[in-house]
């Protein structure tokens, strides 16, 4: 539980970075199903493998610029000079592996016929509302994400281990994780 000046209790993980504040409000654990904002959060989450969150939440809006605002078209067809490119912009993480597989992630995505489908199946296309009182009760995996990053990983995709996929569909709201004491979890819970 997190309290913080504006008096609303928060999930543990949220601190009172306003970015991270809004982020929690507004988007974690909040069910989607465009496909924009899905291929969006599937690079970022890979992007924030062994980093903290918070740096990749503030570096978004540059990762928005320079990967076209997450079209999987334009960023399918980048070369290996545009990654070099990549790799001088302080504003990104500059990591030529994680920048490789986001080229790879959006070839993987647009081969698949239905995206979209494909990421809500792993919750039969309708969000696990769970319960957890506290974030030492939500766990690091689940099943569904140990499937998804199986399926995943067989599709071509790169950077989804289960670790990140759990993150990821708690991201998009497959998994609603915010805990009990939480604002959001009341409202999140009855939709």
């Amino acid at each position: 539980m997190t309290l913080n000046s504006d008096g609303l209790v928060r999930c543990g993980w949220c601190s009172s970075d306003p970015a991270y504040m809004h982020y929690h409000d507004t988007e974690w654990g909040v069910p989607s199903h465009d496909p924009r904002y899905l291929f969006e959060m599937l690079l970022l989450e890979g992007f924030q493998a062994g980093l903290s969150w918070i740096t990749v939440l503030k570096k978004r809006p540059r990762y928005r610029e320079v990967l076209f605002q997450f079209d999987p078209e334009k960023l399918a067809n980048i070369g290996d000079d545009y990654i070099e490119t990549l790799m001088q912009d302080p504003g990104i993480i500059r990591n030529r592996l994680k920048l490789n597989a986001a080229r790879q992630n959006a070839r993987a995505w647009l081969a698949q016929p239905t995206p979209v489908d494909l990421i809500w199946s792993f919750v039969g296309g309708q969000p696990r509302i769970h319960h957890y009182a506290t974030m030492q009760d939500v766990p690091v995996i689940t099943p569904e994400a140990e499937q998804m990053s199986r399926t995943l990983k067989k599709a071509g995709f790169n950077f989804v281990g289960p670790t990140i996929c759990q993150s990821y569909m708690q991201a998009i709201g497959c998994l609603m994780d915010h805990t009990t004491d939480c604002h959001r979890h009341q409202a999140l819970a009855r939709s």
